[in-house]
């Protein structure tokens, strides 16, 4: 048989990779167990690396394509590479850049770099994702669509309070682009998700910074990233008939 007849393996593109013990990492673990190849991206390349390796190291398939999102030449050159390796089918903007300071100590250049690689990269991202999504045969009649699109949130894209002002901003914008997504594209195939992850994640990044937090938090009290891969995975899936365009998703111990 001719190679260029064959199928096309399914792709998962998730962008905003960085420690094996967070969220693009476990979203990259879920995707391979289902037989995706699996690129990850983020923009330290030796980071990038470690977490593909620990992937591979239980027979994933997985490719690390570090690069940054939120530069136009940098993304058109990442989506290349994912077309290159098949078909894709999901695609998840995880990048952002948690800026925090009391509002008159918050520079323009912070509040730019808060919006340039939350809201700006989001946009990005997907103007890259979407063409490829939308090239496949059953983008409009597949049970679960063409594929997914999906976007982590947080608590900061519902409501705005200090010293967030700069990452409130930029994740509410992440919020509004992901539902001007969905009614555009939703009817074209493509299932757009918005995650608001309303809580700590028990991570590399919380854990040192936060360890009364932490500790604190109890057994179950932060996040855990397969547990949230999980919910990414059940969007992924979901019939047409009954699409989530946005997902909460918090500790049972979380006030809100």
């Amino acid at each position: 048989m001719n190679s260029a007849s064959l199928p096309r393996p399914p792709v998962a593109w998730i962008a905003g990779v960085g420690a094996s013990a967070g969220l693009g990492a476990a979203l990259g673990r879920r995707f391979t167990r289902e037989g995706f190849v699996v690129a990850l991206t983020g923009r330290t390349a030796s980071r990038v690396e470690s977490v593909a390796a620990e992937i591979r190291a239980v027979d994933g398939q997985v490719h690390a394509l570090a690069g940054d999102v939120a530069d136009e030449a940098q993304i058109v050159r990442l989506a290349a590479a994912v077309n290159d390796l098949g078909r894709l089918r999901t695609a998840t903007f995880n990048a952002g850049n948690a800026v925090r300071a009391p509002t008159l100590e918050l520079t323009a250049e912070q509040f730019e770099s808060a919006w340039r690689t939350t809201t700006l990269g989001g946009f990005l991202f997907a103007r890259a994702a979407l063409p490829l999504l939308l090239d496949a045969p059953d983008a409009a009649t597949a049970p679960a669509g063409a594929g997914s699109l999906l976007f982590t949130g947080a608590t900061a894209s519902l409501r705005g309070r200090p010293p967030f002002a700069a990452f409130a901003a930029a994740k509410a914008g992440l919020r509004s682009l992901s539902q001007s997504l969905a009614r555009e594209f939703g009817p074209r195939g493509v299932h757009v998700a918005h995650v608001v992850i309303d809580g700590g994640i028990d991570g590399e990044r919380l854990r040192p910074s936060s360890p009364q937090r932490a500790q604190q938090a109890g057994e179950d009290g932060l996040l855990q990233p397969d547990a949230i891969a999980e919910g990414y995975w059940q969007l992924h899936v979901q019939h047409r008939s009954a699409w989530t365009q946005e997902l909460d998703l918090r500790p049972f111990r979380e006030s809100f």
